[in-house]
């Protein structure tokens, strides 16, 4: 019964194990979309997918060997994803509550507008380097192709998702070919009917990059939490596996006048017992 905390640590971090792998794939999947250019979480999922890899390795070798040492290292580094998931969640959570769109009257899908998101997340699309990016991997998408055999009714009928409602089209309120000129929001003179110009370079398209990022995000900070509490429990099975390496492995019958049996002492009473009598090698 000693044992079965290693028994259970061992099965757990094979989970873990296949779980880093499924991320990995993900974060590698992700770079390499042609459909969201979403590239914000690919990092984060990598070095969260690399870094349980080698936590769920270090906690087989250590539950399965009954490697002590091992097994201290992998207790620590588990305290340290802990805490640094805990910050990403909670950061996650903070950044992900702006957002989310207005309705357009008559229409199924939403607009959306650059000033309603986190500062921290408008800075990076207002970069013109890092913006040249995406729209590069935009214009190389289908994301607009899609939307060039619609109709004005399709229009009224259909839902957009967020890059389609922000970089394909000019904003609803816009109004074009009028005869005296009117105040009209940016974006309408952004606009240009061009498959290569569209409204890639609109507030709007960015608000669309950044409302499929809120989206995405917002479900990673879910998956986060179950995360948290899946590596919580590891921790305490991870504890009693600690536990147990230190203890001394017994084997045998009980002998002798108390029913004590002979024990192969651990690592740090024989390191012990030789520098104690080091002298009489000397």
């Amino acid at each position: 019964m000693n044992r079965m905390s290693n028994t259970v640590i061992g099965f757990l971090n094979i989970l873990t194990l296949i779980s880093s792998i499924v991320i990995i794939g993900s974060a590698l999947w992700m770079g390499k979309s042609k459909t969201t250019c979403e590239h914000f979480l690919q990092k984060p999922l990598l070095v969260l997918g690399l870094a349980i890899m080698v936590l769920s390795l270090a906690g087989l070798i250590g539950a399965c060997c009954d490697v002590a040492w091992v097994l201290w290292v992998y207790l620590f580094f588990m305290v340290l994803i802990i805490v640094a998931l805990m910050g990403l969640t909670l950061f996650g959570f903070i950044v992900t509550s702006h957002g989310g769109g207005v309705g357009v009257t008559g229409r199924v899908y939403k607009e959306f507008k650059l000033e309603e998101y986190h500062p921290w997340l408008k800075t990076r699309v207002m970069d013109a380097n890092y913006w040249l990016t995406i729209k590069t991997c935009l214009l190389g998408s289908l994301t607009c192709s899609k939307l060039y055999f619609w109709t004005p009714i399709d229009y009224l009928q259909k839902d957009l998702s967020p890059l389609q409602s922000g970089c394909c089209k000019p904003p609803t309120s816009c109004v074009y070919n009028t005869e005296t000129p009117i105040q009209q929001e940016s974006d309408c003179y952004r606009w240009n009917n061009a498959p290569t110009v569209l409204c890639y370079d609109c507030d709007s398209c960015r608000a669309g990059v950044l409302e499929t990022v809120r989206r995405d995000w917002h479900r990673l900070s879910i998956v986060n939490v179950v995360i948290v509490l899946f590596l919580i429990a590891i921790y305490c099975v991870g504890c009693c596996a600690f536990k147990n390496a230190k203890r001394p492995q017994h084997y045998g019958f009980p002998c002798g006048r108390y029913g004590m049996s002979k024990s192969r002492p651990g690592w740090e009473q024989s390191w012990s017992r030789w520098w104690h009598g080091r002298d009489r090698y000397y």
